[in-house]
């Protein structure tokens, strides 16, 4: 019986281990891929000249990758900078303040936004948040705006990746031993003190993780970003400029210009560089997260 046991327990690792393996090929093999298919552009033209110019003119084979990279980068962290504090207090408020009746109503209704479509957000967002923007807001900053702008898109993104941001969080403080908590209340503080000095401090390597997670899915949204987002080939000056992301550009346009092999790879190319920036921005993230907690496990 014993050695059946340590067979099965081989076993499972040895699974495991094959399951982990082909996760990282699989990760590699896209990246290859997509660098492949990107290769006949980055012959044609020098990479630094497709990541530094601005100039996107497929039919006189000039692709600048400028304001698509800057477009993906505005809007990502517009979003991140508007969904984290709401998801923030959000959570807070839900694990440490709100009764059983309020969690018992707000928590589904958090799980029911994660669940709808992007295209339901694109249409609220160019319905509502557009003309908002371009009737009240950009006059008050710039003489004219259509609405379809930085500040659309991060709005919308930032609507979109709340829920799951908020869920998350929650998960992070709950998985907080109940025992810091009680502690800090029975020594005299105050919930929001608690809340600064145990949930917040014992809970940075989650939120850092929660914040990953939505970046790594506001990079990548596509379809209410370019709802709202103007889809103008231009370097964006401001909030109130259109801009036109990454993923938008390649849902716009692939599939109906591979007549063009130039413009295909291009295509490929901007499929390759949102997930180099994706890689690199985990891996970083996964650099931070590590040194915070060695420091905090001291």
């Amino acid at each position: 019986m014993r050695y059946i046991r340590l067979v099965k327990d081989k076993s499972a690792r040895q699974i495991m281990l094959g399951i982990a393996i082909f996760s990282l090929l699989l990760l590699l093999v896209i990246g290859l891929s997509l660098f492949l298919k990107a290769l006949p552009i980055v012959k044609e033209k020098s990479l630094w000249v497709l990541l530094t110019s601005g100039n996107w003119k497929p039919f006189k084979g000039e692709f600048g990758f400028l304001p698509y990279i800057l477009s993906t980068l505005y809007v990502s962290i517009l979003a991140i900078i508007i969904a984290l504090p709401l998801s923030m207090l959000t959570s807070i408020y839900l694990c440490t303040y709100a009764s059983k009746s309020i969690r018992r109503i707000f928590e589904p209704v958090i799980d029911l936004l994660s669940g709808i479509p992007p295209v339901i957000y694109g249409v609220w967002g160019s319905l509502t948040i557009v003309p908002l923007i371009a009737d009240k807001i950009a006059p008050h900053f710039v003489e004219f705006s259509s609405g379809y702008t930085v500040l659309a898109g991060g709005v919308v993104l930032a609507i979109m990746i709340l829920p799951l941001l908020v869920s998350v969080l929650l998960e992070v403080f709950r998985a907080l031993p109940k025992e810091m908590t009680e502690a800090s209340l029975s020594m005299g503080a105050t919930k929001w003190q608690t809340v600064k000095k145990v949930m917040l401090r014992r809970s940075v390597s989650g939120i850092i993780a929660a914040i990953v997670l939505s970046v790594s899915r506001a990079f990548g949204e596509t379809i209410a970003v370019l709802m709202v987002c103007g889809n103008i080939p231009l370097v964006p000056h401001s909030l109130f400029d259109a801009c036109y992301p990454l993923p938008a550009l390649i849902a716009n346009n692939y599939g109906e210009m591979l007549s063009m092999p130039s413009y295909e790879s291009a295509l490929m190319l901007g499929a390759f560089l949102l997930f180099i920036i994706i890689v690199i921005f985990n891996g970083i993230s996964r650099l931070t997260l590590n040194q915070i907690e060695k420091r905090y496990s001291l």
